[in-house]
């Protein structure tokens, strides 16, 4: 990424991202089985309309006013030269397990798999989850899947990076795991995956949204700052069959609708503009 001086306008949101956090318990980020009693299906008296009316803990799903997912429109979007400290990446191996969560499949890293940076604070990896279709739009379109990474900072606040993906070629990162997601649609619910490097999950592009926003699952608590790719990655017809074959009932999608914008800034990041990247 490319530095840059500091402007008013960019110390000004950064004042904004700091008004707006607030410590988030630790909590499973990834996605929950039936037994805790939402789900995603339209109508459904557990569906997204109603996840805030089935427990008080979950009240920020109907009442929050700075909720995820939105959609990403770049005529919306304040653009922005990217510096190394809007978002900086240091992963690394770690032993990790894959789990199936009902709704979703997660991987949880056990050890130290590295973090991010975000405006000098740091925030570990700790799991990363699929949902079926994507829950965030770019200029209006939805996506086939969207993949969310999740870090803790030490005070437990969430940073969630997000990558889309459209019908394409394979994903280097899902095939690597085919074989456990398979073992999976059994009986088993849990399976140690031995060693991951979360960066087999590339970077496709510098260019990313950045937002305030919150988790898209049951108790929707807010203060998450979310860094989603511009790029649209790709992964197969078949390894999204897989994926739906795996999650609780065959389930379609497990994507929460798009939540208002309540006038919330939008930042659009890239290394510099008038230039494709």
């Amino acid at each position: 990424m490319i530095r840059s001086m500091k402007t008013p306008l960019q110390f000004f949101a950064f004042t904004l991202f700091l008004l707006y956090w607030q410590p988030i318990k630790p909590i499973r980020a990834g996605h929950g089985v039936e037994e805790i009693g939402y789900n995603y299906r339209k109508g459904s008296k557990k569906g997204p309309e109603h996840w805030g009316d089935l427990k008080k803990e979950w009240k920020a799903c109907k009442d929050g006013k700075l909720q995820s997912p939105i959609n990403l429109s770049d005529k919306h979007a304040r653009k922005a030269i990217s510096r190394v400290y809007d978002l900086k990446m240091s992963y690394k191996p770690s032993n990790a397990t894959m789990k199936n969560e009902g709704h979703a499949i997660a991987i949880e890293w056990e050890g130290d798999a590295g973090s991010i940076q975000i405006n000098g604070t740091d925030f570990f990896l700790k799991q990363c989850h699929w949902h079926r279709s994507s829950e965030h739009f770019i200029n209006g379109r939805s996506y086939d899947l969207e993949l969310h990474m999740v870090h803790h900072s030490r005070k437990n606040n969430v940073a969630v990076v997000a990558f889309l993906y459209k019908i394409g070629r394979r994903s280097p990162f899902f095939s690597k795991m085919n074989n456990d997601v398979l073992s999976l649609t059994g009986i088993e619910k849990e399976i140690h995956l031995g060693v991951i490097d979360p960066r087999l999950i590339r970077w496709p592009s510098s260019q990313f949204y950045r937002y305030m926003g919150s988790l898209t699952t049951p108790p929707c608590t807010g203060g998450v700052i979310w860094s989603v790719n511009k790029k649209v990655l790709s992964v197969t017809k078949e390894q999204l069959r897989l994926l739906e074959r795996v999650v609780y009932g065959h389930a379609k999608m497990n994507a929460r609708p798009l939540q208002r914008l309540n006038g919330r800034d939008i930042t659009l990041f890239g290394p510099r503009w008038g230039l494709r990247n």
